[in-house]
């Protein structure tokens, strides 16, 4: 992959993540809540998930990611904290929004602006779509969720582009954290700030709010 330095490179907001103990659990879960069910995505086989996307609009989408049962488990910690026990335990208790994921046009660029560790990139791909991603060694969630995972899409394809539309919107993108300060400095260097708003918090936390037909939303 070619890519520059000496250029701010362009992030925006990407897709948000719902991790859940199974696949069905996380459809059931963004079906209840939003009144729409994500359509079937595809399987990660380097990293043993599958999901299921919802479209939010254009060159936005919402992922449901599990681990995958009939898939083989990689040879290092997966993505998004799904081999940690901690978030184990929380899924086992239902599914959660965790992450956020945002792209970018220059992945290594914006990945060295960031003042949190987001990790090192490696190329995936998922039926049709290829990428890079940054995905830390041990698969953390940077700031517990609250800095994105960085994605650099390989061309002009993304996944919304033939995804329904239900008429869901993002709203608003917001979290709470025990030590702010370190959160909104990474994403401020991101060009992020004014899109994702933390707050103190004794927990980590992200929500998000989301209009639809049938109102606002919360996740």
């Amino acid at each position: 992959m070619s890519v520059t330095f000496d250029a701010i490179p362009q992030v925006a907001l990407d897709h948000l993540v719902v991790a859940a103990a199974t696949l069905e659990d996380g459809c059931n879960f963004v079906a209840t809540r939003l009144g729409a069910r994500p359509q079937p995505g595809g399987r990660h086989l380097a990293m043993g998930t599958h999901n299921a996307l919802l479209g939010l609009g254009p060159r936005a989408f919402l992922e449901v990611i599990a681990i995958d049962p009939q898939g083989t488990a990689p040879k290092r910690p997966r993505w998004f904290d799904l081999d940690e026990p901690r978030m184990r335990a929380t899924l086992a208790e239902g599914p959660r929004l965790v992450h956020f994921v945002a792209r970018t046009d220059n992945i290594a660029a914006a990945r060295d602006r960031c003042p949190v560790e987001l990790g090192a990139i490696h190329p995936m791909a998922r039926g049709e779509f290829t990428w890079w991603i940054t995905i830390p060694d041990d698969g953390h969630l940077p700031a517990r969720g609250l800095v994105p995972t960085l994605i650099q899409w390989s061309d002009a394809r993304h996944p919304a582009d033939h995804l329904p539309d239900p008429g869901i919107r993002i709203e608003t993108l917001a979290g709470e954290h025990p030590d702010p300060a370190p959160v909104r400095a990474a994403l401020g260097r991101l060009g992020l700030g004014d899109q994702v708003k933390v707050t103190y918090g004794q927990s980590p936390r992200l929500a998000a709010m989301l209009r639809s037909p049938r109102g606002l939303m919360t996740l």
